[in-house]
């Protein structure tokens, strides 16, 4: 391969390099910012050598390559356009300053709200196992047990401004202790209650402008935004004082005026104002919810999946936070359910229907993680190629969402939707199962009917089965019983210990559509990659999140730790070897924190590539269900 040619190809093909923002590389894939995407030659892109496939995400456009030749196209590539190398961070900065303004706004919801869903997580689930239990048992409500289980249960929502202060602090840059003492001070045991004020009437004043507007001593229990709002605001004026004051006065001053500032302000002017917006926002979106005949939800459940097309989602952490905290009744999260629920039967009813293989090796495994609140792999992967199954799963989330209104369905947490959202609808299990069921039926028979396979895929098998020359490999199965075949059959030993997984069944469509090679994944029980037989290191990549290695039969593989987790910039990783060097079979490669790994959100599974999978016959999981250290994982016959 001409790296340089591929390079130049890639540049002219994206509109030159004043086209380009940003450029970055990951194991597999350059990772480029364009300035306007009206100029990029996307087919001419597709059509350049070496290059296996191209699709836009986050705001950055990917061009697959493959392990040990990415990153030297990547050198050609950044010589030419004159840029300097960008880190991946770097590019998702670039990506997401080109977003509008609201959805950088929505996204910086996003990453605040997001970090905090396992604590409300958990304290719903102890809500909601603490609400079927006091049922089954109603004596159990008398008991010291009880007492106990329902402070753990309602401890995050009661501390829910410093929880929402500290992880707003860190997305803004402020210090996150002070941002911890803005929220403090805003549910201070000096201020009343918010959950306690009833109408208002008879409150005492904590401040007054000139007698023109009185501000009541009122917690903000039940609120969010204004948290938010006031964390901005410190950290706005913690970086102006940084920048002015003297170093040697700048350890006690900065941190003193930022909190006296920031907290008059939020107390005077920002809680008050950003409350009763809040408030406003809050009694739309349950008006919205609770007209007549679920007329508001049905709406709802059809927008859903456009909005996560469009990346907006994230702005319902906020108001499903808000209806938790302002009444401990989540009656946002059935609507995701069966918008969610909805596109995953969507893309089952593709997968049981198409013909194409490859189609249904993707829509199968998609659909299935859509069911458990997973659903971009249907939805970009399967329902949004194809159109009309989209529309199914809208319509299916549309009539779904409708009967979890007029049965008042409701959940004790957020951030967990599908199967596992009956474990916080405990209090409304039959209404979010008739939910579950409507959504998944409605859209299941619509994508059913409305979905076919492209004419073109019926009628080019046969020519192709004509066109195949004679000499063409037979199956494995074949190869194996046949006396007189002049194949090979090699096994690969699983670098990793855990579950074998079709690498159909991987969450990443990149590596379920064999793009990069054919394989099998493993997800891993123990943070550990062995060399699966003796070789070298042919790429180690600067996140140690991915390896590759070149056997000593000639067979180039990729070891691929977790989906995604080139974001992670090598957090939770640690090589044990170096670029070039000889490894042994069983010899320790990596090892990673997958506990740590998971809390950020990324999946451990991990993707056993063969890189020069086109040098084979067959390649095919060998196991099924558990695998130790060097246990057989892939046969192929070459």
């Amino acid at each position: 391969m001409n790296y340089n040619q591929c390079a130049a190809e890639i540049l002219q093909a994206i509109g030159g390099k004043d086209n380009l923002a940003s450029a970055a590389h990951c194991a597999t894939r350059l990772r480029l910012v364009i300035a306007d995407n009206g100029k990029v030659q996307k087919s001419v892109l597709e059509g350049i050598d070496g290059v296996k496939g191209v699709f836009e995400a986050a705001g950055q456009l990917q061009i697959i390559i493959g392990t040990g030749t990415v990153n030297k196209v990547y050198d050609e590539f950044i010589k030419l356009a004159g840029v300097e190398a960008a880190s991946k961070d770097d590019v998702k900065k670039a990506a997401a300053a080109k977003a509008p303004w609201y959805k950088r706004a929505i996204k910086t919801l996003g990453d605040i709200f997001v970090p905090i869903i396992p604590a409300i997580v958990a304290t719903g689930l102890l809500c909601g196992l603490l609400g079927g239990l006091s049922k089954a048992f109603p004596g159990m409500a008398d008991s010291h047990l009880y007492t106990l289980l329902d402070m753990f249960s309602n401890a995050a929502l009661t501390f829910l401004p410093i929880l929402i202060a500290v992880s707003a602090a860190k997305i803004f840059g402020a210090n996150i202790y002070l941002g911890a003492v803005i929220g403090m001070i805003m549910i201070h045991p000096s201020l009343v209650n918010a959950w306690s004020v009833g109408d208002g009437t008879g409150l005492p004043v904590l401040w007054s402008w000139f007698g023109l507007w009185n501000i009541n001593a009122t917690g903000y229990q039940g609120h969010v935004i204004p948290v938010v709002i006031a964390v901005l605001v410190l950290s706005i004026i913690e970086k102006w004082l940084h920048k002015r004051v003297p170093e040697m006065f700048d350890l006690f001053v900065t941190p003193l005026v930022s909190v006296l500032v920031t907290g008059f302000l939020t107390m005077t002017v920002i809680g008050p104002v950003f409350a009763q917006i809040e408030s406003w926002v809050l009694a739309g979106a349950q008006w919205l919810i609770s007209i007549p005949f679920g007329i508001g939800s049905f709406i709802m459940g059809a927008a859903y999946a456009p909005t996560v097309v469009a990346g907006v989602h994230h702005m319902y952490n906020a108001i499903e936070l808000s209806m938790l905290a302002d009444s401990g009744k989540n009656i946002w999260m059935p609507i995701a359910t069966a918008a969610n629920v909805a596109q995953g039967a969507a893309a089952l009813a593709v997968g049981i229907k198409t013909h194409d293989k490859k189609i249904k090796s993707m829509a199968l495994p998609a659909s299935l993680s859509a069911f458990m609140g997973i659903t971009e792999p249907a939805i970009f992967g399967v329902n949004v190629r194809f159109g009309k199954p989209l529309i199914a799963g809208m319509a299916g989330g549309a009539c779904g969402a409708a009967i979890a209104s007029m049965m008042h369905v409701y959940a004790t947490a957020n951030g967990v939707t599908g199967i596992f959202g009956f474990l916080i609808t405990t209090d409304s299990f039959m209404g979010y199962l008739l939910t579950f069921v409507v959504a998944s039926a409605v859209a299941f028979g619509l994508s059913w009917f409305l979905y076919k396979d492209a004419v073109q895929t019926a009628e080019a098998a046969p020519a192709a089965a004509v066109a195949a020359p004679v000499s063409a490999p037979a199956p494995a199965s074949e190869i194996v019983s046949a006396p007189d075949a002049n194949y090979e059959e090699t096994s690969i030993y699983s670098p990793l210990k855990g579950k074998a997984i079709a690498m159909a069944d991987v969450p990443d469509e990149t590596f379920a559509s064999d793009v990069l090679g054919m394989g099998a994944a493993v997800d891993p029980t123990e943070g550990k990659v062995v060399a699966p037989a003796d070789g070298e290191v042919s790429t180690l990549f600067d996140t140690h999140h991915a390896i590759g290695l070149t056997l000593d039969n000639g067979m180039e593989l990729l070891i691929h730790i977790g989906i995604n987790t080139v974001e992670l910039n090598g957090e939770g990783y640690k090589a044990h070897v170096a670029e070039g060097d000889r490894v042994k079979r069983g010899q320790t490669l990596i090892t990673f924190d997958i506990p740590l790994i998971k809390s950020k959100g990324y999946p451990t599974i991990t993707p056993v590539i063969i890189t020069n999978a086109d040098e084979y016959a067959s390649v095919q999981k060998a196991c099924d269900g558990d695998v130790e250290f060097l246990g057989k994982l892939i046969t192929t016959v070459k």
